[in-house]
């Protein structure tokens, strides 16, 4: 069954009144029904077509309802079962539910009754495929293999967090900011055999320690004031999938201690309980900050940096792999392209060279703001350097002199500075000469020769 087709029935009963009657009923609700008037028949009806529904009777010559209910399951686990049952066996049909059954009716069959329960069937078949193509979607959204990059550096990271994705094992996630933790870590659980368990994220960094102990482990109704109800935590939350510990380094001793207890004995209690908690829990931690020099200074448990350092995936900064920024501004290009239904076609060679030589310290984060920025505010089908920040505008003069102050050649690098800065004017003043003149401190004929002479053409 897809999101858009109609539930498809299957009425299994010995009485040939009892299940046509049921059948038609059905096909005059808009549903797809079949009828079977025993189990074997039915069985070759389900090996041959696909039924989201069996509505079945519990008494029935050569095989029991039970029997064909245990069948259904084996064939296909996600088919829903009901039991018809007369009004005297109730016990029977309570029975068949242990062993799988979806809900029972009782004969004779109330079709407001039947319509009515069909219809939460429906419901929940339609949630629980969606939630399962959301799932496979979201699986294919972060897997390994579709993270952009071509970097040596980053192609080993992935290339390790691929490997890794398969294990048990907890993993710790290196890099300044920006540089994609988070993203390494949905990949991780995404790739891994909890990918269908939650992954809870929890940003250690954002709360103050007594707020932060209660998110990760919970807490019990008066455990302090303002705890007027029981709170799950989010290792309970995440139970049987992983939880993403962000900014590992900002956390307290007192809750490093009780992170270490979990990691080794998988088992913690809610603030005010004294019940344990068994925790079948995946960490994967990530941290910007050298945990080595942390330790040194006794910020960090030495004994928990080597329980949470069990793989490390060290992420490198973008200005470390250059080679990344062209196909990421693609990319990200697209990609805001597609969210602000706008067609800009390509980024013009000024723009690609600032941002190739720009140091970016807010990494890949960074320049996926500056590309959605510009994408914004673009006008045409070309971005230019007008649409990108006014701190990258003004970053082509300091690029400038960089190159002057490596260069050997004196009037060729004060040539270079002269017409970045002339281009940084223009751009600045929108393009009026008369405002830029005066901003660089020229008359208006002296700035028109140098446009001249670096051939910077004039905006119409």
């Amino acid at each position: 069954m897809n999101a858009a087709a109609k539930m498809q029935i299957l009425i299994v009963d010995d009485e040939k009144v009892q299940r046509e009657m049921l059948a038609g009923f059905l096909v005059k609700q808009g549903f797809g029904a079949m009828a079977a008037e025993d189990g074997p028949k039915a069985l070759e009806k389900l090996k041959s077509g696909t039924f989201d529904l069996v509505i079945t009777d519990y008494r029935m010559p050569g095989m029991e309802g039970i029997e064909l209910l245990k069948e259904i399951k084996r064939l296909n686990p996600e088919t829903v079962v009901v039991i018809m049952t007369a009004y005297g066996t109730v016990g029977t049909a309570v029975t068949a539910m242990k062993e799988g059954a979806y809900d029972y009716l009782t004969k004779p069959i109330d079709l407001d009754e039947l319509l009515l329960l069909i219809q939460r069937v429906e419901r929940e078949v339609r949630l629980g495929l969606e939630n399962r193509e959301l799932k496979e979607q979201l699986k294919e959204k972060f897997k390994v293999d579709f993270i952009v990059s071509t970097s040596r550096q980053m192609e080993e990271a992935l290339n390790l967090a691929g490997r890794v994705a398969q294990s048990q094992a907890t993993v710790l996630i290196l890099g300044e900011s920006g540089t994609g933790k988070e993203l390494i870590a949905r990949a991780i659980h995404y790739s891994s055999l909890r990918a269908d368990k939650p992954l809870v994220k929890v940003n250690c960094a954002a709360l103050p320690e007594n707020l932060l102990e209660s998110e990760l482990f919970g807490h019990e109704k008066g455990a302090f004031t303002g705890a007027v109800a029981r709170r799950v935590g989010r290792f309970e939350q995440a139970d049987h999938g992983s939880i993403f510990l962000d900014e590992i380094g900002d956390l307290s001793p007192s809750l490093q201690m009780k992170l270490l207890r979990v990691l080794q004995e998988k088992e913690f209690e809610r603030l005010g309980s004294n019940q344990t908690i068994k925790s079948d829990v995946r960490v994967i931690a990530a941290t910007n900050r050298k945990l080595e020099e942390a330790i040194q200074k006794g910020a960090f448990r030495e004994d928990l940096y080597y329980r949470l350092n069990v793989v490390t995936i060290s992420l490198p900064p973008l200005r470390e792999r250059k080679e990344d920024i062209p196909p990421l501004m693609e990319y990200f290009l697209k990609k805001y392209n597609l969210e602000n239904k706008k067609n800009v076609a390509s980024l013009s060679k000024e723009v690609r060279d600032l941002l190739m030589n720009y140091h970016f310290p807010g990494n890949v984060r960074e320049l996926e703001n500056i590309i959605e920025r510009a994408v914004v505010l673009c006008r045409g089908e070309i971005l230019t350097v007008q649409d990108l920040p006014l701190h990258l505008r003004e970053s082509k003069v300091e690029a400038a002199l960089e190159r002057a102050r490596e260069s050997r050649n004196l009037p060729a690098a004060l040539e270079e500075i002269e017409r970045q800065m002339i281009t940084n004017a223009l751009e600045k003043s929108s393009s009026v000469q008369t405002k830029a003149a005066a901003e660089l401190g020229i008359s208006e004929r002296v700035l028109r020769y140098k446009m001249k002479k670096y051939k910077i053409a004039e905006k119409e």
